[in-house]
């Protein structure tokens, strides 16, 4: 019988998880380095992320590539483009496809862990309680077709993120 991949929740930085095959970058549509998350992960992998990502954009809301990741401690970095909220719509396809996306690439590589931030909820504006449930829904479903994935993780900028996204995810595998 196949077992889902362990979901967690915790509080800490995208570009120091050393344990995790791939990290999701909140990327923008150049794949450029930006604030927030795509600063944080282009910042630490160095310039030749950014010189990898140069022929894979631009990509539309919902979309994601993979790349190497350059000197981040990982394998990859699946830069997915999420909605800007009110501006994108649907907004919650979108935000559900960056998750779905995300998934499909890690398992199409083989990979065994994925850690991600929370996508669209800094400078996209997306509700954070909304985003989470998007979020959470997307990966639980996606996870039940894993092969390769056996670890995924949800890596929150602060406390009140981290406590939203396990409280609510605690709710979801109970029901």
């Amino acid at each position: 019988m196949k077992t889902q991949p362990l979901i967690e929740c915790l509080q800490g930085d995208i570009a120091h998880q050393p344990d995790m095959d791939a990290v999701v970058n909140a990327a923008n549509a150049e794949l450029t380095i930006g604030g927030g998350v795509a600063g944080a992960l282009h910042r630490a992998a160095g310039p030749g992320l950014e010189e990898e990502c140069r022929p894979l954009a631009p990509i539309r809301p919902g979309e994601a590539v993979i790349s190497g990741a350059h000197e981040l401690p990982n394998r990859h970095v699946i830069h997915c483009l999420g909605p800007v909220y009110g501006v994108d719509k649907p907004s919650d396809r979108l935000l559900a496809s960056c998750y779905r996306e995300a998934i499909r690439l890690a398992e199409a590589h083989a990979l065994s862990s994925l850690a991600f931030p929370s996508l669209s909820t800094g400078a996209f504006g997306y509700p954070m309680n909304e985003a989470t449930r998007i979020a959470l829904e997307t990966v639980i479903e996606e996870s039940r077709r894993c092969r390769s994935l056996r670890h995924i993780r949800f890596v929150l900028f602060d406390a009140q993120a981290t406590r939203l996204h396990q409280q609510m995810l605690e709710e979801m595998q109970e029901g």
